[in-house]
């Protein structure tokens, strides 16, 4: 018979209920503090309506995270401080006015997430069918901000969402990334019998040789987005999804295969979106990124021009990109730059304007503070 589990010294009791008391007058303290902080976001959020102010400032917000992160005396960690803060200031956002986000949904999708990492979770909803969507919804007013996915480390540039971005009058004011990864989701515990596995293109991509090594005769059926995936799923038990775990309980499926993506280290960037006349751009934070999209018509050289003025004006280019033009026009390509730093910086300004010059085609996309998580 298995010894019984020793007993639990009385000074060990006494010292766990004092310790639990203490936890308890610090959280009672915390919440007066919250309350103190809600009330003084509400006067704040007095005046920006006097003044016809906006309420969220991505840089802001940046900048209050990133100097509690350089004053954080631990044990707690930094990487927790900003979800936290995100939380507090996302509560705090919601008293002064609602704010709507449009994302690629349904429930349970990646962007659903990047969005509640970005936003916290104090905010209106506004999930989306595509990426489309997403712009349609923006551009109309029916959401302050969409958030798209932009990139992957995996398969590079999302492509619908770069050529929206030059097409559509919205800009960026923000970014996250988001480490992803998939899980191959069913109704039945098991991988027998999966006739079909449902999901968004670009998760079939990031996960296309362990599908080749572990279901090679098995259809890859695109479809709008991966919580669409696990839905169908769901109804049909001969379908199989990639999908988050939170898809996976959203829409009671099993995970039979854990982290199937190829790349271990798979994250996917978001940008955030709004209507220039609706939101300012974010004022300089320190640690900044300018995105623009520019064509050079095709002629010796044209390449070697379109960096030279960054070299000449000390600017570092952290992302290029180029896409095929699909008008008739004297170029053939649009090449989507990220630059480190913000247009009020001298040589950021100097640099940009040189590029302007030498381009057929120039547009900002947005500038906005780094990702602080």
């Amino acid at each position: 018979m298995a010894d019984s589990p020793s007993p639990v010294p009385a000074a060990d009791d006494a010292a766990l209920l004092a310790l639990r008391t203490q936890i308890d007058a610090v959280d009672r303290e915390l919440l007066g503090l919250l309350n103190r902080r809600a009330r003084l976001a509400q006067d704040v959020g007095d005046i920006k309506r006097r003044e016809g102010a906006i309420v969220f400032r991505p840089e802001r917000e940046a900048k209050v995270i990133g100097g509690l992160k350089a004053d954080n005396p631990g044990p707690l960690l930094n990487d927790n401080i900003a979800p936290i803060w995100r939380e507090i200031m996302s509560a705090c956002r919601a008293l002064e006015t609602p704010t709507r986000v449009a994302y690629l949904g349904p429930a349970g999708t990646f962007s659903e997430q990047a969005a509640l990492g970005y936003f916290g979770s104090s905010i209106v909803k506004v999930p989306c069918t595509s990426i489309d969507e997403v712009f349609r919804v923006t551009s109309a007013g029916a959401a302050d901000f969409g958030l798209v996915p932009v990139e992957n480390s995996t398969e590079g540039g999302v492509a619908r969402t770069l050529d929206l971005l030059l097409s559509t009058p919205l800009f960026i004011i923000g970014e996250t990334s988001l480490f992803v990864r998939h899980n191959l989701l069913r109704a039945l515990d098991t991988m027998d019998g999966i006739e079909a596995v449902c999901a968004h293109p670009q998760a079939l991509a990031q996960c296309h040789a362990w599908l080749s090594a572990h279901l090679p005769h098995v259809e890859r059926r695109p479809v709008a987005s991966n919580a669409e995936g696990a839905r169908l799923a769901a109804a049909d038990p001969r379908l199989a999804a990639i999908a988050s775990t939170r898809a996976g309980s959203e829409y009671g499926l099993h995970v039979v295969a854990p982290a199937i993506q190829d790349d271990a280290h798979n994250r996917t960037r978001f940008a955030v979106l709004t209507q220039p006349e609706r939101h300012p751009s974010p004022r300089a934070s320190g640690r900044d990124c300018t995105s623009l999209v520019v064509s050079v018509r095709n002629r010796p050289g044209a390449l070697h021009d379109l960096t030279l003025p960054l070299k000449e004006h000390s600017v570092s280019m952290t992302r290029f990109e180029s896409r095929p033009a699909r008008s008739g026009g004297q170029w053939e390509y649009y090449f989507y730059i990220d630059l480190q730093g913000h247009p009020d910086e001298p040589r950021v300004a100097s640099a940009l304007q040189a590029l302007r010059e030498c381009c057929a085609f120039f547009k900002v996309l947005g500038t906005y503070p780094l990702d602080t998580h």
